[in-house]
């Protein structure tokens, strides 16, 4: 019998996910299987989260994913897991509309308690009408107690105890205001080989809060969850289709559900455009983001995967490209320093992070009659773009038009959109607009 629970805060900045690394890695430290889940699309987060827990980070998201989605990935990942630990989105109930897509929501789905991280630091009783209104604003959503952050000193800690006391809310601790075990705001280009700096800070957060919070009573809060047999059997199809993925250290933008749909379908094969010459045999490729632009000399100067990657492109190879692929795909990439770097140039523009401008937000892709969900993020743009999109309808959250294009030449289709295909079937309806 497994045990899951959610942690969340009244905003964002407030302490979630450096509580949430310190169980992560608590709870490995003391031979408790853990699985790590983050709400929403974020990333960022799941890469942490792997680092803290030495298992994969998978995202749950309301807006692109369905409850069934939902559902089969948590009972996938977390099958051998004694606790789900998931991480949620911001402030608890926001939402890209009111608290649609929220923590709170994602709560009420799965029926499953919220850990609440509040940020202490300027601030004592008052902690008790703030925590009363999040307990008391939606009902459906059942808050298991707080754990404060940024707690200066224990006669500090004392006084928000005693307000939880007094509107009867389980206080399980504290993380002290010590220096030097804050996660920084994670960012575009923020990569891998900054996160595995954070590792020896992770441990400390973890020792921090074996000393402060009390995780058996957070354990024993959290809601038992029955397990469920796990069917490995690929689905039934006459394909075998032979997948190569980008992943290096500028590509690697990548949801664990996506490669479980193509492995459903056929094999995967990983290749590095940064240090491989040639793509592995294979029938399709798949390039998603990442930080292309924090390695734009290397991939510029690996001429011969660059050239490789074009003529498969030009013998009617089949790509699929999000964001930093779809740049690497363009004609050049223009730096900060306003340095044009070369890439594969087959999509006849280009793209810059000179002068960044920040487009964010979840994206409804309506093509030829099928919907593809995803969110865009990026500070990049597109210049001299000369490419035509095809027919398509990108709308953001609140269904209005955006001037997100998808680009397509022959079977070759590139946006700035990174769409979630974490089914056989969704990806099946992408792999047949690529082949159309």
């Amino acid at each position: 019998m497994s045990k899951q629970f959610i942690i969340a805060a009244p905003s964002s900045n407030a302490g979630k996910t450096t509580v949430t690394l310190g169980l992560l890695r608590l709870f490995k430290q003391k031979d408790i299987a853990v699985q790590p889940f983050k709400v929403g699309p974020d990333y960022i987060d799941p890469k942490f989260h792997e680092l803290a827990s030495g298992k994969v980070g998978v995202n749950l998201d309301l807006f692109m994913m369905d409850q069934n989605e939902i559902n089969t990935s948590l009972n996938f990942y977390g099958q051998h897991a004694e606790i789900n630990c998931i991480e949620g989105v911001m402030g608890l109930f926001d939402g890209a509309k009111k608290d649609k897509g929220s923590t709170a929501e994602m709560s009420k789905k799965l029926q499953i308690p919220v850990l609440l991280v509040v940020d202490a630091k300027a601030v004592a009783y008052s902690v008790a009408p703030l925590i009363q209104g999040f307990v008391n604003f939606d009902k459906e959503v059942k808050i298991m107690g707080v754990v404060f952050n940024r707690v200066g000193s224990e006669r500090h800690y004392t006084m928000l105890k005693e307000a939880c006391e007094d509107i009867n809310v389980k206080c399980f601790g504290y993380v002290s205001n010590l220096k030097n075990i804050e996660i920084p705001s994670r960012h575009l280009g923020l990569n891998i080989r900054d996160i595995e700096k954070f590792d020896s800070v992770i441990d400390r957060i973890a020792t921090e809060l074996d000393k402060t919070v009390d995780w058996k009573a957070i354990l024993e809060a959290s809601k038992e969850v029955k397990p469920r047999v796990i069917s490995e059997k690929k689905l039934t199809t006459n394909n075998n289709i032979k997948f190569a993925v980008a992943k290096d250290e500028a590509f690697n933008f990548i949801y664990p559900q996506n490669i479980a749909a193509m492995q459903a379908l056929g094999e995967v094969t990983y290749f590095s455009p940064l240090n491989d010459a040639m793509l592995p045999d294979c029938d399709f490729v798949y390039v998603p983001g990442g930080y292309p632009e924090s390695y734009l000399k290397e991939l510029s100067n690996n001429t011969e995967m660059l050239l490789n990657i074009k003529e498969f492109a030009q013998n009617n190879g089949q790509i699929y490209a999000e964001c930093g692929g779809m740049m690497y795909l363009g004609k050049a990439i223009i730096s900060e320093d306003n340095e044009a770097f070369k890439m594969v140039n087959y999509f006849d523009f280009e793209s810059t992070i000179a002068n960044k401008k920040l487009h964010l937000g979840y994206r409804v892709s309506k093509i030829n009659g099928h919907t593809f969900k995803g969110h865009e993020f990026h500070y990049s743009s597109l210049i001299h773009d000369n490419e035509t999109g095809i027919p398509a309808t990108i709308l953001n959250a609140r269904d209005g038009e955006t001037n997100t294009k998808i680009h397509k030449k022959n079977k070759v289709m590139g946006s700035y959109v990174h769409h979630y295909f974490g089914t056989s079937g969704i990806l099946l309806q992408l792999i047949n607009e690529i082949n159309k």
